[in-house]
């Protein structure tokens, strides 16, 4: 899967299915986790934005503080993203 496709498909979500659900399953950070992604996918790459994508949706749940959480400037590691899966 190439870049573009990905980012395309993740923006075809935010435009169909987001604005269906409820408003309390709606994402508690800023930038939304979709939005968040497409940035890491964009500065990173598709391996490593995903991956980065993936660690904010499991930090995404509803004990969670949700808040302002930017894509990193530098590429933080594997260990960092890791740690942050597991909560």
């Amino acid at each position: 899967m190439s870049r573009k496709l990905a980012i395309r498909l993740i923006r075809l979500y935010q435009q169909y299915l987001s604005p269906l659900k409820p408003p309390a399953y709606r994402c508690r950070f800023y930038p939304s986790c979709s939005q968040y992604t497409i940035e890491a996918i964009t500065r990173f790459g598709l391996t490593k934005g995903i991956m980065l994508g993936v660690g904010r949706l499991v930090s995404c749940h509803p004990w969670g503080q949700g808040g302002v959480d930017s894509v990193p400037e530098a590429w933080p590691g594997w260990k960092r993203i890791l740690r942050r899966s597991r909560g």
